[in-house]
């Protein structure tokens, strides 16, 4: 299935047919369709993958919820303009100015959690850490209040399986019940905001505004989580990795094992990816996952090694004029939690390992649980 393709062993072909997608497997081809925005349109990006049931739309429209190209799904003239502004929030001065601060956050937050394992706890790392610092540093740039921490990652969760996992009809109606309030939410704060959201909001409207503030929350700090999850469970059960430097840990985590798995675009004219046919209309599935492990990607494509060469050719976050906004964030987040943790990881074992929902584009993985070894 689709929403477990990542899975599964890399195939044979670098472009194939399943499940009504076209699937893009190969580097270079994954690369070329983002970048072209003559053939591929990312105006399916935002679409749910398993249509919304009328009773669960009810619900969200009684939250007045709306999803206007803004962003990640925006292909058109108001893209630029909207990036830019927001653009202006990620810039790297002023993530780098992060760095002592977001430094400072993760050394208290792990003392928590080392102070709890020595006391013979067993720890959650995916809820004490993965979990709090991405979203503490998206709010510090984005300049809004995230101290319910839970609440933000219920409702991100929400988001994140109604529209891209495989929820059934009832637990549509239950994500929407979740995802619906924190809507209404975000729209109460886009509707008082200055800095980007305000200007957005000024130039084209309450809903623009909305839908940016939804897409950046979600996207903006779960994929960081994710990804920490996942890596520092790697780093617990393969502790010499530990060796290297963060910065080289980071970059081949996210080559191997980047928080999103796939992403979409639709055809916009009858074409090729390679010598595989395209119909206008056609969804296209790049997977960005064995893109990152394809041959001639890295020195060893299939194994973890960092520092080696080709580590940052890899297209964890996209590539052409949808790549992430985030990316210098999110490396910086993960080299920080990376270094502060990298003492007490090797003393660790796992108690439960993060398991993935089915889900066509994210992980999602569940806890992390890990304690002292004897």
């Amino acid at each position: 299935m689709l929403f477990e393709l990542w899975k599964h062993p890399r195939p044979a072909a670098p472009v194939f047919r399943r499940d009504g997608q076209v699937v893009v497997a190969s580097h270079r081809l994954a690369r070329e369709v983002l970048a072209d925005r003559e053939r591929f349109s990312a105006a399916n990006a935002l679409d749910a993958v398993v249509p919304v049931p009328a009773g669960a739309l009810r619900e969200l429209a009684s939250h007045r919820f709306r999803l206007p190209a803004t962003l990640a799904n925006n292909d058109t003239a108001t893209h630029g303009p909207i990036r830019e502004r927001f653009g202006e929030v990620f810039a790297p001065a002023r993530v780098a100015a992060l760095r002592p601060w977001l430094a400072g956050l993760a050394r208290r937050t792990v003392a928590v959690a080392a102070h709890r394992l020595r006391a013979g706890e067993d720890v959650d790392l995916d809820a004490a850490v993965s979990s709090e610092i991405p979203l503490a540093a998206l709010a510090r740039l984005l300049d809004f209040e995230a101290s319910a921490t839970a609440e933000v990652k219920r409702f991100s969760r929400a988001a994140l399986e109604l529209f891209w996992g495989d929820p059934s009809p009832a637990r549509q109606r239950e994500l929407a019940e979740a995802v619906g309030p924190f809507h209404a939410m975000l729209r109460g704060w886009a509707a008082v905001s200055g800095g980007a959201a305000g200007d957005v909001r000024e130039a084209y409207g309450e809903d623009a505004a909305t839908a940016a503030l939804f897409f950046l929350l979600v996207a903006g700090q779960e994929t960081t989580s994710q990804f920490l999850t996942l890596l520092l469970h790697r780093l617990v059960e393969e502790p010499a990795l530990l060796a290297h430097e963060p910065a080289l840990i980071v970059e081949e985590g996210l080559r191997l094992l980047p928080p999103i798995t796939s992403w979409r675009r639709v055809a916009l004219q009858d074409t090729e990816i390679g010598d595989v046919p395209v119909a206008a209309g056609d969804s296209v599935l790049v997977w960005l996952a064995a893109a990152g492990a394809d041959e001639g990607v890295a020195a060893c494509p299939a194994h973890l090694v960092p520092g080696q060469r080709g580590s940052r050719r890899h297209l964890a976050f996209g590539a052409g004029a949808h790549r992430c906004l985030g990316s210098q964030l999110s490396r910086l987040e993960a080299e920080v939690v990376v270094a502060e943790l990298a003492p007490l990881l090797p003393r660790c074992t796992v108690v439960a390992a993060p398991v993935s929902d089915p889900n066509l584009s994210f992980r999602m993985p569940s806890p992390l649980v890990v304690r002292l070894r004897d």
